[in-house]
C-alpha cells in the first residue's frame, strides 16, 4: 500500500496534508470527528526500529513526540502522533520566540539519559570524528566533477583540522529547521527520530545553528543559542559547517543521480567557512 493510502485510511474520509515527502513520509490527518494527527510512514522496517528505539529510550524528554498508535499495513510500518503543529522553523522566518524553543528541546535531549539509546560502547567520540572527518573529504574527492567543487577547495578541506567536540550525549544528529514543530501554543516538538545515537552534542547544536541561519535568519539563529544556553566560537562553528556541507554533498552524490547544480550553496557555504 501506498503511503498516501495509508494517510487516507487512517483519515476516514477526512482531509490529509503532506508535510514532508522523503525518505519516511510525513502526513498531517483530519479524521471526521476527531483531532488533527501526524501519520509518519516508514520507507523500512529498520527504520521503524530506530525511531522506535529512540522514541523508547527518549519518552518524557521536553519536545520529544509521544506515540499515540503504531500500526502496519500491507507490512508497511506507520506511526501515529497528537498534531505537534502546522508550522516548522523552516518557514516561521525571523522566529525568535520558537527558536528559543527549539534550543531549550535540544539541550533538554543532550541532558537525557543516553545509556538507553544506543549500544554503541563509545558512540561518536572525538577520535571517530576525526577519522569520520578526513574520510568524508576524501571520499567526496570523486564526485568533485559532478558537486563542481573546485580541486583547491576540495584540497583545503583535506588539511584542515576537524571540529572540536565534547563527550558523546543522546543526539538526535539531523536537527533541521522543518523538523522542529510548532504548535499555535508555540511549544515546539522535534521530529524524524531514526537516526538518533550518541554523539557530542556540538553536532546538533551546530547543525541547528547552521541551517536556521540559512533559512530563516542571523536573529533565530541567535535565539536558538539563546534557548540552548551556549554558543560555539565562530571558528567552532565554521569547522562544524565545513563538516556537515562535506557530509551534506557526499550523500546526494552517493544517493542521486545527474547534475546536482541545486547543491551550489552547500559548495558556496564550504567556501566560506575554509577561506576564514
Amino acid at each position: 500500500m501506498e503511503p498516501v493510502d495509508i494517510a487516507k485510511r487512517l483519515a476516514g474520509g477526512g482531509r490529509v496534508q503532506e508535510v514532508t515527502r522523503g525518505v519516511n513520509r510525513l502526513f498531517r490527518i483530519w479524521p471526521e470527528g476527531e483531532s488533527a494527527s501526524l501519520i509518519k510512514v516508514y520507507a523500512s522496517p529498520t527504520h521503524e526500529r530506530r525511531e522506535r528505539r529512540a522514541l523508547e529510550a527518549l519518552h518524557g524528554v521536553e519536545g520529544v513526540p509521544e506515540v499515540v498508535e503504531r500500526g502496519a499495513d500491507d507490512e508497511t510500518n506507520w506511526v501515529r502522533f497528537d498534531d505537534p503543529g502546522t508550522w516548522s522553523l523552516a518557514n516561521l522566518p525571523e522566529s525568535p520566540g520558537a527558536a528559543r524553543r527549539a534550543g531549550q528541546v535540544l539541550l533538554a535531549v543532550h541532558r537525557a539519559d543516553p545509556e538507553p539509546l544506543s549500544n554503541l560502547a563509545e558512540g561518536m567520540d572525538a577520535e571517530w570524528l576525526a577519522s569520520d572527518f578526513r574520510s568524508t573529504f576524501e571520499r567526496l574527492g570523486r564526485y568533485r566533477r559532478r558537486l563542481q567543487i573546485p580541486p583547491e577547495l576540495l584540497g583545503k578541506a583535506l588539511i584542515v583540522d576537524p571540529p572540536l567536540c565534547s563527550d558523546p550525549r543522546a543526539a538526535h544528529t539531523n536537527p533541521r529547521p522543518e523538523s522542529f514543530l510548532v504548535d499555535e501554543s508555540g511549544t515546539v516538538t522535534l521530529v524524524d527520530w531514526e537516526w538518533a545515537t550518541l554523539a557530542p552534542p556540538e553536532w546538533d547544536f551546530s547543525l541547528a545553528t547552521w541551517l536556521l541561519r540559512l533559512q530563516a535568519g542571523p536573529v533565530a539563529a541567535a535565539a536558538l543559542a539563546e534557548g540552548y544556553g551556549a554558543a560555539l566560537s565562530e571558528e567552532d562553528l565554521n569547522a562544524w559547517i565545513a563538516y556537515h556541507a562535506g557530509m551534506i554533498l557526499l550523500r546526494e552524490a552517493q544517493t542521486r543521480d545527474g547534475r546536482l547544480d541545486n547543491l551550489g550553496y552547500i559548495v558556496d557555504e564550504l567556501r566560506r567557512v575554509l577561506s576564514r
